[in-house]
């Protein structure tokens, strides 16, 4: 993570005024703290105390009120730290370490899932110090039990995630004791135990902790922390940590760590420190007598707006007087994101043992325009706070690709070296929209019309027919302040003659999730070698070569499948005939996936104690659909009766029918499940 991305809020303390006399001011905070107590306390009904000795007693400085469901921890501690920010380099007191913190809630987590996926993406291999899989530990145990922390957090309203990235992490003898150390400050300052696991991150430049904070206090109620301390207090306790153990930041030390970031292509803390300076985008460095600290950073800031100047960013209209880029700030930072988003690429392609050009990086912000295919070789979140995944894809077409944003749910199979196709997000229209244009006359929508048509069709479900019509227009609301529809009165809506197409852009736009398809979760080499029916097989009975780049994987698809053909021609799936060419058997991918899952059904019979059965082209299969496998051929589901079992090919329509029966009729490779007694879902 890069380490100029500070928190950058500003505190900005009102005039002192008079309170009165002597101690008036005390006085006026007090009576504030009074008020809203009092008024917190009128809003829940019941007023809060925390008295000593108990586990969820307030820290020493802390204002603990009613809030909601929970009492709000934190707030007397994050006063007391805000009045110690103070100006300059950056907000810290001068010599203290620089640590940066990230903090994000997420509500229901437990219940959505997020939590546990989160958790699986922190432990992600390649995080910890020597490459291997991340590490879990809590304030007692080296490993901490995951799924334990998950059940204990399921039914929590919400849950704590934080980033602390110390500058000078690399230099801290034990990175779990610090974090232990201010996790025990945090409970300190908000008065109670918390929850909470924690993994360690090497991958990155920077290392940085991860922690995880179930929203429970110690007495069972809602985890409320005040949005200061979240802000600053958090911050300002591992900065005291980390200079207490490395000691306060010398002048030489904090210069050197200055001037390394003079010829940085990023937004830097003398950037941060010249746009507080400047008046109107002006500032001037014209040379004054002073002492040396003066005239070095004055020195300094004259070099980095040489830099800037270079980059178009700033101008020097006279000497020792510059003007700052309207778009100084927003540009760097996007050129830090690009430069960080590289060099995550190249490492990737460093660990594959493969170099590539950065000229043929391609960053996609959003799901990509046209389809890329190719191999996976890095899968990591795209905001280390939440959920969504960022994969790197070497191409086929001798690119690497950077997609971000992508729904883990749709990746869940895929891993390194796993083939996948990402195609542009699915712009379908809504019901809703088509039932709107078909009741729109001389351009005008009007919901009295379409209630009397849903009363005399007459299939609206519950006979709610006033909520059905509402619901319509609620869509047309959204789609007004898009500027896609227009509101003449109640009953009177302009709709424009591309309503369809427009509205189905505006949801692309707002949801541009990108289109996946796994074709392969196994690597080429693991194909060559299959019995199955691989995704090579697909490409040489199909394409061929002719999308494939002659460098980069392109190049490796291109020998992978000579490699494979000749393997078939060994096995007797295909001859090479007198002219050279080769002609492969009859419905090959048929026979191939036939082959492998009778092998796979017999081996998995021994485990099991229960016969496997293969399923004929035309039968219905039922029973208890208890599981997945993945083999060469794809994905497919275990239907389980009392005396047999069978494999089918699988589809993401039955997953939320684990467990329990299901019902379908195979056809040509497929099935055609039957989920209830009139719907029939074929794919």
């Amino acid at each position: 993570m890069s380490d100029d991305d500070e928190n950058r809020f500003r505190p900005k303390p009102g005039r002192v005024r008079s309170g009165g006399g002597k101690g008036g001011q005390a006085k006026s905070f007090l009576s504030k703290v009074r008020k809203v107590t009092r008024q917190q306390q009128a809003t829940s009904g019941r007023s809060r105390s925390a008295k000593g000795g108990g586990p969820g007693h307030a820290a020493k400085g802390t204002l603990t009120v009613a809030s909601g469901r929970g009492v709000q921890r934190g707030r007397g501690a994050s006063f007391v730290r805000a009045r110690n920010l103070s100006n300059g380099w950056s907000h810290r007191q001068p010599g203290s370490r620089r640590v940066i913190v990230k903090s994000r809630s997420v509500r229901r987590a437990g219940k959505s899932g997020k939590a546990a996926a989160h958790l699986r993406y922190i432990q992600r291999d390649g995080t910890s110090r020597d490459g291997v899989r991340g590490q879990l530990y809590s304030a007692t145990e080296d490993r901490a039990d995951g799924q334990a922390f998950l059940d204990r957090g399921q039914d929590d309203r919400h849950q704590f995630r934080f980033i602390v990235s110390p500058e000078d992490a690399g230099d801290l003898a034990d990175l779990n004791g610090y974090t232990r150390e201010l996790m025990a400050q945090v409970e300190a300052d908000l008065g109670t135990k918390l929850d909470w696991v924690a993994a360690n991150h090497h991958n990155t430049g920077h290392p940085h902790v991860h922690v995880i904070v179930n929203g429970r206090d110690a007495l069972g109620e809602d985890l409320v922390i005040n949005g200061d301390y979240l802000a600053n207090g958090i911050r300002e306790r591992a900065s005291e940590l980390a200079t207490l153990e490395l000691g306060p930041v010398t002048e030489i030390e904090q210069r050197r760590k200055l001037m390394v970031e003079i010829d940085q292509d990023r937004f830097t803390r003398i950037d941060r420190a010249l746009i507080a300076e400047a008046e109107d985008r002006f500032i001037e460095l014209r040379q004054e007598p002073g002492g040396l600290r003066g005239q070095s950073d004055r020195t300094m800031r004259l070099r980095r707006l040489g830099k800037l100047g270079d980059m178009g960013l700033a101008t020097e209209h006279a000497p020792g007087v510059w003007e700052l880029g309207e778009r100084l700030e927003p540009t760097l930072r996007e050129m830090g994101e690009r430069g960080d988003i590289i060099r995550t690429m190249q490492k990737a392609l460093r660990a594959e043992g493969t170099e590539r050009d950065p000229m043929s990086f391609q960053i996609h912000d959003a799901a990509p325009a046209t389809p890329v295919l190719g191999r996976v070789i890095d899968k990591y979140l795209s905001d280390e706070l939440g959920e969504n995944l960022t994969l790197v894809v070497d191409g086929i077409d001798g690119r690497t690709h950077h997609v971000s944003g992508i729904d883990p749910a749709h990746v869940e199979d895929a891993r390194i070296g796993s083939i996948i196709e990402i195609g542009p997000a699915e712009s379908t229209g809504r019901p809703s929209d088509r039932a709107i244009a078909g009741m729109v006359e001389d351009g005008l929508y009007r919901p009295s019309r379409h209630l009397e048509q849903a009363r005399f069709d007459g299939r609206v479900p519950n006979g709610d027919y006033e909520g059905f019509v509402d619901a319509h227009v609620h869509r047309l609301e959204a789609l007004r302040r898009a500027g896609i529809a227009e509101r003449i009165d109640a009953d009177h809506w302009r709709i424009p003659a591309d309503f369809e197409e427009r509205a189905a852009a505006y949801d692309s736009g707002r949801n541009a999730r990108a289109n996946i398809r796994i074709l392969s979760t196994l690597d080429l080499e693991h194909q060559i070698g299959s019995d199955g029916a691989t995704w090579l097989d697909r490409r040489l009975v199909g394409v061929g070569v002719s999308d494939l780049s002659s460098s980069g994987f392109g190049n490796q698809v291109r020998e992978a499948m000579a490699r494979r053909r000749e393997a078939l021609i060994d096995h007797g799936d295909a001859v090479r005939q007198s002219d050279g060419r080769v002609a492969y058997r009859r419905n090959l991918i048929a026979a191939l996936q036939e082959r492998e899952v009778a092998r796979v059904g017999e081996e998995m019979a021994a485990k099991k104690a229960l016969p496997f059965r293969t399923a004929a082209d035309g039968e219905t299969v039922s029973g208890a659909f208890t599981g997945t496998m993945q083999l060469s051929s794809g994905k497919f589901a275990i239907v389980e009766k009392s005396h047999e079992f069978t494999l089918v090919p699988w589809r993401p329509v039955i997953d939320r029918r684990l467990g329990r029966e299901v019902s379908g009729i195979v056809r040509g490779g497929s099935v055609s499940w039957q989920l209830g007694r009139q719907q029939e879902l074929g794919l």
